[in-house]
């Protein structure tokens, strides 16, 4: 009897185990989220600050805001700098996509061992109730 309880108590620390590991992928995910929607707002300021750099003249005044100062800077580079921003945040949000995809395949295999452990339990109890 003692080693049916104690088998139990096995069963339910690992489902505890399980469920706090299932907690943590899912704060993860909500945090990739969070990171995600930001790069997304970054990169669509900057192709729009892309289009209005396209629409002003090659001997346009272009300054860049460094600090509290607004500092003259070259349409070409500025041009330059800008989209290696783009390239830069689209890279990162690939790359939170992918993170994203890993984080969803390990919370599914997760809650697959969880629904397992949660019927070993249950076929544990109803075995004991028998007895």
């Amino acid at each position: 009897m003692s080693s049916s309880s104690t088998a139990l108590r096995e069963l339910q620390r690992d489902l505890e185990n399980k469920a706090n590991d299932l907690s943590k992928l899912q704060k993860d995910i909500a945090k990739n989220h969070q990171v995600r929607k930001k790069y997304t707002i970054q990169l669509g300021e900057n192709e729009l600050v892309l289009k209005e750099l396209d629409l002003l003249n090659e001997d346009a005044n272009v300054y860049k805001l460094i600090g509290p100062v607004l500092v003259k800077q070259d349409l070409a580079e500025a041009n330059a700098n800008v989209r290696k921003r783009i390239e830069y945040i689209s890279a990162e949000s690939k790359r939170l996509d992918a993170s994203l995809q890993d984080l969803e395949e390990k919370k599914y295999s997760k809650r697959e061992a969880i629904l397992k452990v949660q019927q070993r339990i249950q076929s544990h109890q109803a075995g004991k109730a028998k007895a």
